[in-house]
């Protein structure tokens, strides 16, 4: 399993919003990006390089300058296939686990 520590490199004007995201999506992740959800650009990968297996999990730190209730997540595999999953409550989520077909559960 491979945990590693993200840090997003952002002012905290709207706080930390520091999550455990699960990938239990089947799929190994090589890019992480998290947007509000009413923005149109992905910002930078939170990954940085690494990869995040099937089955593993990785605290994201999480700081954004931008207030918003609800965010958008994008993962890609190696081939730079996506998945999406839409509106998800970072406000109040601890943890993020990502199934298949767009589904995210928080806790």
């Amino acid at each position: 399993m491979l945990i590693a520590l993200i840090t997003l490199a952002l002012p905290a004007l709207a706080g930390d919003q520091d999550f455990q995201l699960f990938n239990r999506t089947g799929v190994d992740i090589f890019a992480l990006y998290v947007a509000p959800a009413d923005s149109n650009d992905w910002e930078e990968d939170l990954l940085d390089g690494k990869q995040l297996i099937a089955g593993g999990d990785v605290l994201v730190r999480f700081a954004p300058d931008t207030e918003a209730a609800m965010w958008d997540i994008r993962v890609e595999d190696s081939d730079g296939n996506s998945l999406e999953w839409h509106d998800v409550d970072l406000i109040t989520a601890t943890q993020v686990i990502l199934e298949p077909g767009g589904l995210a559960r928080i806790k």
